[in-house]
């Protein structure tokens, strides 16, 4: 499945104070995000009755899997913003052929196929990788 293509502004002050205030958040928040910064949705393609979610910040507590997710709906002047702390999604693909283990790298709960089933054209695009 392609990845989602929205792509949204940050609301600057509101993800600074997510992370300042976030346990397990960067020391110094305005290092880890520029204020006029844009983020992509990171799910599988969906329609308008799904959130979209970009991944802000994975808190570096021992023993804590939770990440700080942007998720809003709408668009232009109606677009609505929240930001949360979610647990991280516990599913992983086991390749037995190749011993390798691909963990999801999205948050817990969430809608649609999972990261490892989700690839970005435009990454692909650049990298010159394909899928084939």
């Amino acid at each position: 499945m392609l990845q989602c293509t929205a792509v949204t502004p940050v609301p600057y002050a509101e993800a600074l104070l997510a992370l300042a205030t976030m346990k397990g958040g960067p020391e110094h928040p305005p290092d880890v995000l520029e204020p006029d910064e844009f983020l992509l949705c990171e799910l599988g393609e969906h329609d308008e009755s799904v959130e979209h979610a970009a991944y802000l910040w994975a808190a570096e507590i021992p023993d804590v899997d939770q990440d700080l997710w942007l998720l809003w709906t709408g668009t232009g002047a109606h677009r609505l913003y929240r930001l949360d702390v979610l647990p991280v999604c516990p599913a992983i693909l086991r390749n037995f052929v190749t011993s390798t283990v691909t963990a999801c790298m999205y948050f817990d709960h969430h809608p649609g196929p999972h990261s490892c089933s989700v690839t970005d054209p435009l990454g692909e695009l650049i990298t010159g990788e394909s899928g084939s």
